[in-house]
C-alpha cells in the first residue's frame, strides 16, 4: 500500500491543505484510495508545553500534533538526519489503521519534506508492511522489496549540496538497501525523526504498532540530543493521546501507541 507524505499538520488552527487525487507511483505500488501523509499539524492549545502523565511520572512534552510523534530539531539549517530501529509488528482487529516511522528534512515549518521510511499498516485484519521515499510535494515511491516486523531499518537523509539530496533506506536483516539521489531547493529548516499518522482530508486512524525504539539517532553528523530538539506527543484534535514520545537520550527514544 502507498501514500503521499507531506509535511507535520497544526491541527484545528491549521489552514485546509489541498492535494491533488493520487498518481500510481512506480514500481510494485498497487492501487490504493488516496491518502496522505501530512506536514506537521500542532494541536490546538498547545502554544504553551504541554504536559501529561505517562508511565508513572508527569513528563513534558514540548508541543503536541494530530498527526506526528517524535523530535525534530529546529532553529538552524539541517544537511543531515539519521537512525535506526526495529521494524515494530501492528495489531490489527478490525477497520483500516496506517502508520509510518521515517527520517527528513523540513516539514516542521515549511511545506517540503524530503524523507524516507517505513509503514506498517492494517487493512481490515491484515497487517501490510513497506518501504518508500519520498521529496514531498512530489508523489512517493514505494520499494518493492519486504519488509517485516523484527526487521532491522536504517534511514538516512543527507544533503550533498547544489540542491541534491541523498535519500538511503536499509533492512540490514534481509539484507538490502536502496540509496536514491534526488534534486530540489527547499529550505531544511528542520531535522526529523517521526512516527505518523496518514492523512486523507483528515487524520486516519492509527495502527497499534506498540512501541517503537529509535537509536543512534543523529542531525549533522552529532547526537540528536546535542540539537535541543522539540518533543512531539500524537493527540486527537480533542486531546486524546494516540501516541507519546519518551525521553531523549543521546540519539535514543522511544514512542508508545495508546489510541487509534
Amino acid at each position: 500500500m502507498s501514500f503521499k507524505r507531506s509535511p507535520l499538520r497544526a491541527g484545528i488552527a491549521a489552514a485546509a491543505l489541498v492535494l491533488p487525487a493520487l498518481a500510481p507511483v512506480a514500481a510494485a505500488a498497487t492501487t490504493a484510495a488516496p491518502t496522505v501523509f501530512a506536514p506537521i499539524q500542532r494541536s490546538a492549545g498547545t502554544a504553551t508545553p504541554f504536559f501529561i502523565s505517562h508511565g508513572g511520572g508527569v513528563r513534558h512534552a514540548d508541543t503536541t500534533s494530530t498527526n506526528w510523534a517524535g523530535y525534530a530539531a529546529t532553529g538552524s539549517t539541517y544537511t543531515s538526519v539519521t537512525t535506526t530501529f526495529t521494524q515494530p509488528k501492528v495489531t490489527c482487529s478490525s477497520g483500516d489503521q496506517y502508520s509510518s516511522f521515517w527520517v527528513g528534512l523540513d516539514g516542521y515549518s515549511s511545506s517540503s519534506v524530503e524523507q524516507t521510511g517505513t509503514e506498517a499498516d492494517c487493512v481490515g485484519s491484515t497487517a501490510e508492511y513497506s518501504a518508500w521515499y519520498e521529496m514531498y510535494p512530489a508523489y512517493p515511491v514505494t520499494y518493492s522489496n519486504t519488509v517485516a516486523p523484527g526487521d532491522t531499518i536504517v534511514e538516512k537523509v543527507i544533503y550533498e549540496g547544489s540542491n541534491k539530496y541523498e535519500l538511503y533506506l536499509a533492512d540490514s536483516t534481509r539484507g538490502w538497501s536502496h540509496t536514491t539521489t534526488k534534486t530540489g531547493s527547499f529550505s531544511r529548516s528542520s531535522a526529523e525523526v517521526i512516527a505518523e499518522a496518514p492523512y486523507s482530508g483528515g487524520v486516519l486512524p492509527l495502527a497499534n504498532f506498540g512501541t517503537v525504539t529509535f537509536k543512534s539517532s543523529t542531525v549533522n553528523g552529532s547526537t540528536l540530543s546535542s540539537s535541543s530538539p522539540t518533543s512531539i506527543d500524537m493527540d486527537t484534535s480533542s486531546g486524546t493521546v494516540k501516541a507519546s514520545t519518551g525521553s531523549l537520550s543521546g540519539g535514543t527514544f522511544s514512542i508508545t501507541w495508546k489510541h487509534r
